[in-house]
């Protein structure tokens, strides 16, 4: 089984207004002072996008908010703080990041109560080359990101555990391929660099996490909000949306209306969470290294 690896988009945080494509023309969000928000995608991206839908499962908009705004826009959506479940993320890849140049991301998360899941994740891909037996598993997804300046196509594989085994893993005293599905470990195989087995990988984390399901009553679906804290300080607030794949483009209107409505007329960067994640804890590892 094999999937066939495409450009990543880039994702840059947009300079000024975006060309639509002629084909969709949803309406321009605006604020309450009628500053027009940025468009989520370029035309030229558009069409990409437009030409994968009905390959994907899922469409994931989303968009991160700057650090000066975050305090004022929690505030505008309404939501209440007892909301938020906490969690644990940790990532593994090698010191030098291999994993993540070759496209694979390798997680787990702790939540409350016991419980935990992983995933090893494969983008960007080609959705249309996905071996259909991959396809028909019920722990394989397909998803689209949409963000300000750009979009990912992914693919992953999910499972579950518990909190200890996370636990465990990360502290090394349980190898870590034995947190993950065979499935999972099959899949990680196919796409990791050769001879880079999961108990060679380093473990870096955990990232403090808030993460909150919120429904508003000014857009008629649910929306997450993920509050990613750092030990050194600083924090990343994304506010995001799902829809199925023959909505994409309807809901993401909305979208940007809903937040242009709670004051939103300007972006942080938009780099991926995990990215973020990565990079912070390397540091921390080279850090380290020179001390000893």
């Amino acid at each position: 089984m094999s999937i066939k690896r495409t450009a990543r988009t880039p994702v840059r945080a947009p300079k000024g207004r975006s060309r639509k494509a002629k084909s969709v023309r949803p309406p321009k969000a605006r604020s309450k002072d009628g500053e027009a928000l940025p468009a989520q995608l370029s035309g030229s991206d558009t069409q990409k996008v437009l030409k994968i839908l009905k390959s994907v499962r899922s469409i994931e908009l989303k968009i991160t908010v700057p650090l000066t705004e975050q305090r004022r826009i929690l505030e505008a959506i309404g939501l209440d703080p007892v909301e938020a479940e906490p969690r644990e993320a940790f990532f593994f890849d090698t010191p030098d990041l291999a994993l993540n140049r070759a496209g694979l991301i390798v997680r787990a998360r702790r939540f409350p109560e016991g419980r935990a899941d992983t995933v090893v994740k494969l983008r960007p891909v080609e959705p249309t080359t996905v071996d259909p037996d991959m396809r028909r598993s019920d722990a394989f997804k397909l998803e689209i990101d949409v963000m300000p300046g750009g979009f990912v196509c992914s693919a992953s594989f999910k499972g579950v555990c518990g909190s200890q085994e996370v636990s465990r893993a990360a502290s090394g005293s349980m190898p870590l391929r034995k947190l993950f599905s065979k499935e999972q470990r099959a899949y990680y195989a196919a796409h990791a660099p050769k001879g880079l087995t999961m108990d060679k990988l380093v473990v870096l984390g955990p990232t403090f996490l808030l993460k909150a399901r919120h429904q508003p009553k000014e857009f008629d679906r649910r929306i997450t909000i993920e509050l990613w804290l750092y030990p050194d300080g600083t924090r990343i607030l994304e506010i995001s949306t799902k829809s199925l794949p023959e909505e994409a483009f309807k809901v993401a209107a909305e979208f940007r209306a809903y937040l242009g409505s709670c004051g939103v007329v300007s972006v942080g960067d938009q780099s991926a969470k995990t990215r973020s994640s990565l990079a912070f804890f390397t540091r921390r590892l080279k850090t380290a290294k020179r001390k000893r």
